[in-house]
């Protein structure tokens, strides 16, 4: 069996506060309490600017020992510069403190937006800047992806397609081409907002441990914005045999 690992996209919203963030609990602790409760996290403050040494230091720091932190790669690369012309942002950002995480480093996500086509010759040139001591995973919003030369290069270099649900905006493209699976759940019925209920996490219950068979499974919930997300990261855990510690009173 593979290592699975479960968590959320973030941790810092207001709407997670006086609910699954007890009231009281102050802002500088709310890491610590969700990381007692999954055991992975995807960094997506990266996604929007850079970060200092210090900053990786203290995630990992606030973090348990057995813990994994995915980091979102910089919308400079993806959204801003389309990943052409990316070798200095890439030298940039591995510099600005990733691998402080150590151990703790799990893949590397590139989110890609959903106006940006299929260019074989530039994902090509993408895929081959990238580092290779660090896993890699994509996750396209075009449906052009779709598309067998894309996930040709993907295998050959073992970078990971992103299987996302999407509430039907994006493209599901359930393809493995790395040695780890890397599943994003926006949310069921309405983008980054639908809770999952207990027969659609049975379901992806199912899906993480066929996965997680011959691989690592990474999943991270990214319904944030009702709150659902940390819920649903726990109750897929439990059913799938990786969660951390309990908390009660939470939705199954």
């Amino acid at each position: 069996m593979g290592d699975i690992r479960i968590g959320t996209s973030g941790w810092t919203y207001p709407e997670w506060r006086g609910a699954f963030y007890p009231r009281g609990l102050a802002r500088g602790r709310e890491l610590e309490h969700l990381a007692e409760r999954v055991n992975s996290l995807e960094l997506n403050s990266t996604f929007y600017g850079p970060r200092q040494p210090k900053h990786y230091r203290s995630w990992a720091a606030r973090t348990p020992d057995d813990f994994v932190l995915a980091v979102k790669g910089p919308k400079t690369v993806t959204h801003d510069k389309r990943l052409r012309d990316v070798g200095d942002d890439l030298t940039a950002f591995f510099a600005s403190g990733v691998h402080e995480l150590g151990a703790k480093l799990g893949p590397v996500l590139w989110q890609l937006p959903p106006w940006l086509p299929f260019k074989p010759e530039r994902v090509t040139a993408f895929l081959d800047a990238l580092p290779r001591d660090v896993r890699h995973a994509v996750e396209v919003r075009h449906p052009s992806f779709a598309d067998p030369e894309f996930l040709g290069l993907l295998r050959e270099r073992g970078v990971a397609v992103v299987l996302a649900d999407s509430a039907g905006r994006f493209p599901v493209l359930d393809e493995l081409t790395a040695d780890f699976a890397y599943l994003r759940l926006h949310g069921a019925g309405e983008l980054y907002v639908s809770a999952y209920g207990p027969a659609e996490l049975d379901r992806w219950a199912g899906e993480v441990r066929e996965l997680a068979e011959d691989r690592d499974v990474f999943v991270y919930f990214d319904n944030t914005l009702s709150g659902a997300a940390p819920y649903n990261a726990m109750a897929l855990a439990d059913r799938v045999g990786s969660a951390s510690s309990p908390m009660p009173n939470r939705p199954r």
